[in-house]
């Protein structure tokens, strides 16, 4: 077992909590025909307006671009698994309201919650950085196999509140937002472009080589590779 001193545990989501099917298959599909009843039923909502206006400038559509148009587009950057603002932020809300009514279960890896909850006992702060929304993390979170783990967590982050996940100026404003140095975060991802992101910041970082999972057999460079959570300690330092 490999033994890290911290105080902040930032953990990715898919491939690293999740297996990678539980976004790519279970929420796109859930979300992908909910997304233009989900604009039209909420046309007053400041943020879908928001959000609608964003996918119209970033889609080239003109102004009188109507819903089918609109969720054309979403459809486009879903099969692409493009990570653009404004469809994490339909998505998230269309999430939320699965996770609510119970149609939506979070599968996670066995060794995610021993490992979260360990690091938690210990004092340290754990928080996330997804490319899914806030809102969508904090539903996934509130019902999982492994029941409402909201608690553990202090921290959300996103490609809205925080930036692009491979690009370093992103965990610079995270490691801001948590009053924290760089080099006492650690940082869990199964992609080893944002983990790269994350040490051009001066932050320590764990790379998930998850069996059967996209980067299972990725080449993780100088950053310390495992396939469990199990192999890693973290305490404060």
């Amino acid at each position: 077992m490999t033994a890290l001193t911290a105080r902040w545990v930032v953990v990715d989501i898919e491939g690293t909590l999740t297996p990678t099917s539980q976004v790519h298959v279970v929420l796109y599909d859930y979300a992908r025909p909910r997304l233009g009843p989900w604009i039209t039923d909420h046309a007053s909502d400041p943020v879908v307006v928001d959000a609608v206006a964003q996918i119209r400038s970033l889609g080239g559509l003109p102004d009188s671009a109507g819903v089918d148009e609109i969720v054309a587009v979403l459809h486009g950057w879903m099969d692409a698994d493009q990570k653009i603002a404004p469809l994490k932020t339909l998505q998230g809300l269309i999430w939320q309201r699965g996770y609510a009514e119970g149609d939506l279960v979070t599968e996670l890896f066995p060794d995610v919650v021993p490992a979260l909850r360990a690091w938690h006992d210990k004092g340290l702060d754990l928080a996330v950085f997804s490319s899914g929304s806030v809102a969508g993390q904090v539903a996934a979170f509130s019902r999982t196999s492994e029941g409402d783990i909201t608690s553990l967590f202090s921290s959300h982050f996103d490609t809205v509140n925080a930036g692009p996940k491979r690009e370093a100026p992103s965990y610079r404003a995270i490691a801001s937002a948590l009053g924290a140095p760089s080099a006492e975060i650690v940082f869990f991802s199964d992609v080893p472009a944002e983990l790269d992101a994350a040490v051009a910041d001066g932050w320590q970082t764990v790379g998930l080589a998850r069996a059967g999972e996209p980067f299972a057999d990725a080449d993780f460079g100088t950053h310390l590779a495992v396939k469990s959570f199990a192999e890693v300690s973290v305490d404060l330092p």
